[in-house]
């Protein structure tokens, strides 16, 4: 017994440091604990347990269930209250808290302890038997739904019916005797789904509610939220039991959540909203729309004055914005929580801009105080203030999670998934009376979320924010018919699929889909974003091929480009047929007269983006694709392309035939094209090595080209290559008479070429990996495919994360780092980057710095966000 394992902890017992143990929740209940602030005393079951839960095949095993007894007594003790006794109950609640917050997708259990003699025991204590039976009624759902997994939309109906009967539209209006009816009503519907009566032991009643938190860390919206911000299914959830108070117990009680800055904008100002006569989750559920934290000051301004004070008092103790929950019972505050609060991305700058301001912290400390993730949301376009100004409102909600969105209307989270998922739409609103955890999926992919109810701390608000996606909610005018897939607002009817917009600065609505203008990187963004390139170590370019994308990366602070994929010039209508030309060409003299007409196309288009990146360095990688992807498909277009060419039917279907290829992916493509057909790599080195000569020449830019040979995976075909491209690019220099660098490398994404980097290096001078095909080739299968089975591995803990999304540092991180290593050995100052997608996810970004490559490479968009990325991880893990 000296040795047992320690699985609850009394708050008095935790602190802040042990949120790993305690999860978030009741690390924080702890330091408040110990600051000797107002919070209702319980205990913290530890994520351990969680853990242990699952090990023991979903069970609760008797060491832990005897811990969790014998810490009801210790509460018992502290509250001097006795859980399940009639004359002095002890009612508690069961709440979860993972390390990293997760608001709203896991389960709460309120008001635990009561049955048909603890019910009548409080109503006596209380001397309000009204709020005894709301107590009761509420648990009696709360448990059926949570627990039991009953659906929660039956208890609603019953209570719609009552209020329709009663001719009342709050569930405040309802009076005593209709409490003790819904309880009857919502005990009989229990009994009618289990076939058992309502348990009444409060024992039973706590073992299964922590049994359904444990659960409830594995359900599918949680599943979903923590792929989606990347927390670790390891981790599990600890489960806060702690002792009930009450804001429904009339006029003088209330519950609410508040932000010691506004979540929205990062304004330094107390913000929240509160209920009167309610409990905790009627404010987060958004099923009634609160009063603003600032009208508390009217109602009860010594409850007022303590709760700013204590609010102060956090944010100072944890140099953050805190969100924080708080219940009033008869005119006395409690705190239930508190936590560094979502907050959306200008938010999030604008916090940690003014925090150092304030001298709370340091320029490092503000760059690791904002996810690169949520950068997205400020780089996409706004709405163009000239359209905004004919632009009619037809209604106004509350600006929850600001941003410009439009889209076509839908009703349901699943419509929104499928819709977009199809193809059927590419933008959509996801409309609703009010979101549930449930909806996590739709919210997801919609570019706005509408609700009828709720307020600025509603489940839609939170988790909108969080997600840097634009809501508006509490909008009370619409009237919403999900039966025929329409809502009203304004006296006019939208139906799913019309399109409308929404402003989340503002709450305005439209009722037109409306142009947007490009964002701009300035004031607090620019600001913060010097801090964070002060702070890194990885140069970020830009995956690019025309000159519109090169100048908005340069515009978003991009070094260079690290990927120009050539191939991505040829597509064009003017440019193809010569392309397809080269491609049915017998010799090489007719597919050299091709290449000839392709030339300038390459070349001018190499010029410009030149001139637009100055000396910024640009990687082209030479053609990549199997020829068949630039031929035609359908019929009546090969029939027109052979007409086009001047060729038979049958010889261009001939053609056809003998590039098809049955795993495209490792066929005829990349290096392999230049192999068969020197020609292809004159060209494009001509192309490359002429417009540098030019460009130089008018401009006076000092322009070092580098070449990069793709999908290499043995040293001699690299070196083929590569003595064609030298042949050229050596007599095009000779002949202009300019003494010009260039450098020619390769990319890394065939197994073979990772174990192989030593010989590779000795003619390749920079490694570029392109972790895309990188990591088909090491896993085995098509990113285009793996989408049809990757749910099946989440669903059954094989992998926690798309490998395409998040680089698989296990696997596929070893093949890059054996490479960086040996390629080195070899070529002490080999050029190292990453071009692949992963270039602009912040974790795959930090393995990129820890490695030691020298750049990351993304698409335009992503570029503030991996230099933010690459800024964190420098700063967490300081190179040598």
């Amino acid at each position: 017994m000296l040795n047992k394992k320690k699985y609850l902890y009394l708050f008095s017992e935790g602190n802040r440091d042990m949120r790993d143990i305690l999860g978030g929740k009741g690390a924080n209940l702890a330091e408040m604990t110990n600051a000797g602030m107002p919070v209702p005393q319980g205990f913290t079951i530890s994520t351990e347990a969680c853990t242990q839960y699952y090990k023991d095949g979903r069970q609760i095993n008797h060491e832990i269930m005897a811990d969790i007894y014998e810490y009801i007594g210790k509460m018992e003790d502290i509250t001097g209250k006795k859980f399940g006794n009639v004359a002095n109950p002890l009612l508690v609640s069961v709440r979860s808290g993972a390390r990293a917050s997760m608001p709203g997708m896991m389960d709460t259990i309120l008001n635990l302890g009561l049955n048909d003699e603890v019910v009548e025991g409080l109503a006596a204590k209380t001397g309000n038997p009204r709020f005894a039976y709301d107590s009761y009624r509420r648990f009696v759902q709360m448990f059926s739904d949570v627990v039991m997994e009953l659906p929660k939309s039956e208890f609603e109906e019953i209570i719609d019916q009552m209020k329709a009967e009663k001719g009342v539209k709050m569930d405040t209006e309802l009076d005593e005797n209709d409490m003790k009816a819904l309880v009857f009503k919502f005990k009989s519907l229990y009994k009618s789904h289990m076939g058992t009566d309502f348990p009444t032991d409060p024992r039973v009643q706590l073992i299964e509610a922590v049994k359904a938190v444990f659960r409830s860390w594995d359900n599918p919206r949680a599943n979903v939220y923590r792929r989606m911000n990347e927390i670790p299914y390891e981790w599990g959830t600890a489960v806060n039991v702690q002792a009930m108070v009450f804001g429904n117990t009339g006029p003088n009680s209330g519950t609410g959540v508040a932000f010691t800055r506004n979540p929205a904008t990062g304004e330094k100002a107390l913000f929240g909203e509160y209920l009167i006569n309610a409990q905790g989750e009627d404010v987060v559920a958004g099923i009634r729309t609160p009063s603003p934290i600032a009208h508390l000051q009217e109602q009860m301004p010594e409850v007022y004055a303590q709760f700013v004070d204590i609010a102060t008092r956090l944010e100072n103790h944890y140099k953050d914005m805190q969100d924080m929950e708080f219940t009033i019972e008869d005119g006395k505050l409690y705190m239930l929580q508190t936590r560094n609060g979502k907050r959306t991305a200008a938010a999030a700058l604008k916090i940690a801009v003014d925090l150092v301001d304030e001298g709370m912290i340091d320029e490092n400390e503000a760059v690791l105080r904002v996810d690169p993730k949520q950068l997205d949301s400020l780089l996409h376009p706004q709405f163009d203030p000239e359209a905004l100004k004919n632009a009619e409102v037809i209604g106004k909600g509350l600006a929850a999670s600001p941003g410009a969105a439009c889209g076509q209307v839908v009703f349901t989270a699943e419509d929104a998934k499928n819709a977009v998922e199809s193809g059927e739409m590419k933008k959509v609103i996801l409309v609703r009376l009010e979101t549930s955890p449930e909806d996590i999926e739709g919210m997801a992919v919609a570019q706005g979320i509408l609700t009828v109810r709720g307020g600025m701390t509603s489940h839609a608000a939170v988790v909108a924010r969080g997600m840097g996606t634009c809501c508006v909610s509490g909008c009370g005018e619409i009237v919403v018919e999900y039966d025929k897939q329409q809502f009203t607002l304004g006296g006019v009817t939208y139906k799913r699929g019309d399109w409308i917009s929404l402003n989340g600065s503002t709450g305005n609505i439209y009722g037109k889909a409306l142009p947007t203008v490009d964002a701009s990187i300035s004031g607090d963004f620019g600001r913060f974003m010097s801090w964070a390139d002060a702070a890194r170590q990885l140069k970020v370019f830009t995956n690019a091929d025309n000159p519109r994308d090169a100048k908005q990366a340069v515009e978003f602070g991009a070094e260079g480009i690290g990927l120009c994929r050539t191939e991505h010039m040829f597509f064009e209508a003017d440019r193809i047929k010569a392309v397809r030309e080269m491609i049915v060409a017998e010799n090489v003299v007719d597919r050299k007269k091709a290449l000839a007409k392709i030339m300038p196309y390459q070349q001018g288009d190499f010029e410009a983006m030149y001139k637009v990146l100055g000396e910024r360095p640009m990687t082209i990688r030479y053609l990549d694709p199997p020829l068949h992807e630039f031929l035609p498909t359908k019929e009546e277009d090969i029939v027109e392309l052979a007409a086009d060419l001047g060729i038979t039917v049958e010889h261009l279907h001939n053609v056809i035939d003998s590039l098809h290829e049955f795993n495209p992916m490792m066929g005829h493509r990349g290096c392999r094209l230049a192999v068969s057909y020197p020609e292809i790599a004159e060209m494009q080195t001509t192309a490359v090595i002429n417009a540098a000569i030019n460009v130089s020449r008018e401009t006076g830019l000092k322009i070092v080209p580098h070449i990069m040979i793709p999908l290499v995976g043995e040293v001699k075909e690299l070196k083929f290559v590569k003595d064609v491209v030298v042949a050229t690019a050596d007599k095009l220099i000779k002949a202009a008479g300019v003494d010009m660098k260039y450098e020619v490398g390769t990319m890394i994404e065939i197994p073979r070429a990772a174990l192989t980097a030593d010989e590779i290096a000795k003619e390749a001078e920079f490694f570029s990996f392109g972790t895309n095909d990188l990591t088909q080739m090491t896993f085995g299968f098509s990113r285009d495919d793996a989408g049809k089975f990757l749910n099946y591995y989440y669903d059954n803990k094989i992998y926690e994360n798309d490998p395409f999304a998040h680089l698989d540092q296990n696997g596929v991180g070893k093949l890059v780092e054996m490479a960086v290593t040996l390629g080195r050995k070899t070529r002490p100052d080999l050029g190292l980057g990453i071009c692949g997608e992963h270039g602009g996810d912040p974790t795959s970004v930090e393995f990129c710095h820890k490695v030691g490559l020298d750049y990351v490479s993304c698409s335009p968009f992503r570029v503030p966000i991996a230099r933010l990325a690459a800024a964190q991880a420098a700063i967490k893990n300081p190179r040598k």
